[in-house]
């Protein structure tokens, strides 16, 4: 039985300008064969067990040749696989995409053809250059920089080229900028139109250099710019100075910033989201992972036998929320079982993930942590009261106590445990050390202390500023010999990230 292939384009960079029918492909890929992606993080759309091989192509070395790409996919396809060719860009724009698709169709393998957003007109728009523009431009053409080097002459018509379209797209060119430039005033461009250089485009680490087609080649070496990046000619480059977006530090504080997330896998998404969404740079490396509670569930699942016994339930944290309800599914149980019960969450974060599951919570306090919570609870809890404290194993004792002092009896019960996660920290720590950071983010102080472990210390953090989600995790950080740079004055994601954003404009704000 034969399977199916699909060339589908992963777009110019930034993993969300993937298609949906691109991600459609991706999760049911049994095999995925990839070029070398501006982001990996599009590989995580498929399925974890989808066997995944690496055939990308830099411009001095190439992993597999092309012949030999068209082969696997077939070979694969023949052994009755779903077959996704993930490739940077659109398949058909100089992706070579035809190629493979004509071996496929040789062999009577079935394929088809998933367009994807090219950088040819994608980088430009991301640099807030349109390539085509009322009244300044109405064509463009998109060239390569690079022709094949064995078809034993050039097909470039640059007595057509140079004069005949209104704006011009190279792609792969920046290595042959000095003979373009050449022969694009040879024939009749005058050296004056303006022109840019684009590296890394849509991405956060995207540089645009706006030059001249006479000065590109040496604006592009005396800048160092390298690949990959796109060629640009044509008075539409003038537009950049009002159609910036992409880079605009007034629209986007944190473009050019390098941040380190340290949050767990499955919560760092959040954090990461909202700093890209402002232009960030960033990068995941989880300080700690959940685990189970060391007793095994045994004290929750003890707690949630007697459930209608409780008052007040009480959350510290989002994870908290997902642990307890887990367990209560365990238990052949729904949020009917907390009866006539009322329920406290510590923040708005907690009181959203509550919201999932059909909860309405009584109480927030305004300030969010423990001392906040008691406060918050301080004359609502009735004589005698009984409450359920589900939360990390390894926490401050200030909130159970401080209800203990109300006359409260409180059962703590452990639903989650946070682990130092694995990470190479010898790497990560020469980073830091080179400053390769402006921020690293800490949300708790199991994500201060976890870090600190994996570097086998706290001096490798001395070279970047440490971020806060609050006060406790800064006093866990200060303990350990760091002081925080900045402290969230609301303990939130948002907070955080409005916080690192007010740090980076101040940078930013001229003198004076």
């Amino acid at each position: 039985m034969k399977g199916m292939v699909y060339l589908v384009g992963a777009g110019p960079g930034d993993y969300r300008l993937i298609t949906l029918k691109g991600i459609e492909c991706l999760k049911r890929a049994e095999v995925v064969v990839y070029d070398r992606l501006a982001d990996e993080r599009i590989l995580a759309w498929a399925p974890a067990d989808a066997e995944r091989i690496y055939v990308g192509k830099a411009s001095s070395h190439h992993t597999m040749r092309q012949e030999d790409i068209s082969a696997l996919l077939a070979a694969k396809a023949q052994e009755g696989k779903t077959v996704v060719r993930l490739k940077g860009g659109d398949p058909f724009v100089f992706g070579r995409g035809g190629e493979e698709g004509l071996l496929l169709e040789e062999k009577g393998i079935p394929f088809e053809i998933v367009p994807g957003v090219t950088s040819a007109i994608s980088v430009p728009a991301y640099a807030g250059i349109p390539v085509t523009h009322r009244a300044v431009a109405t064509s463009f053409a998109v060239v390569t920089g690079h022709e094949d080097p064995t078809k034993g002459g050039s097909n470039m018509r640059w007595d057509k080229l140079a004069t005949g379209v209104d704006t011009l797209v190279f792609l792969m060119g920046v290595a042959n900028l000095p003979r373009i430039t050449q022969k694009l005033i040879e024939n009749g461009r005058s050296a004056d139109t303006p022109a840019a250089v684009i590296r890394w485009g849509t991405k956060p680490e995207q540089r645009v250099l706006v030059t001249t087609v006479g000065r590109a080649a040496e604006d592009v070496q005396r800048a160092g710019l390298k690949p990959p990046a796109i060629f640009l000619v044509g008075d539409v480059v003038k537009l950049r100075d009002r159609l910036q977006w992409f880079d605009r530090l007034s629209q986007r504080p944190l473009f050019g910033r390098r941040v380190l997330v340290t949050r767990a896998r499955s919560q760092a998404s959040r954090l990461t989201a909202a700093l890209e969404e402002l232009g960030a740079e960033v990068r995941e490396v989880p300080a700690i992972r959940i685990a189970p509670p060391a007793d095994g569930y045994a004290a929750i699942d003890a707690a949630i036998g007697t459930l209608m016994d409780y008052q007040w339930l009480v959350f510290t944290s989002a994870n908290g929320v997902s642990a307890f309800f887990a367990r209560l599914a365990a238990a052949g149980k729904d949020a009917r079982a907390l009866g006539y019960a009322q329920v406290a969450a510590i923040g708005t974060a907690t009181a959203a993930k509550l919201r999932e599951y059909g909860i309405r919570a009584d109480v927030v306090p305004e300030e969010f942590r423990a001392e906040g919570v008691v406060a918050a609870l301080k004359g609502k809890l009735p004589p005698h009261a009984r409450v359920l404290l589900p939360r990390a194993e390894q926490a401050r004792e200030v909130l159970p106590d401080g209800l203990r002092a109300l006359g409260a009896t409180v059962d703590v019960a452990p639903v989650y445990r946070t682990e130092a996660a694995a990470a190479d920290g010898e790497a990560l720590a020469a980073e830091l050390a080179a400053g390769a950071y402006d921020y690293v983010t800490f949300t708790s102080s199991s994500t201060v202390r976890n870090l600190a472990k994996i570097l086998g210390g706290s001096a490798p953090l001395a070279h970047t500023r440490a971020a806060c989600i609050g006060p406790v995790t800064a006093e866990t950080a200060r303990e350990l010999g760091i002081e925080p740079a900045l402290v969230a004055e609301e303990y939130t994601i948002e907070g955080l990230t409005q916080a690192i954003a007010a740090s980076a404009a101040a940078d930013a704000a001229p003198e004076g």
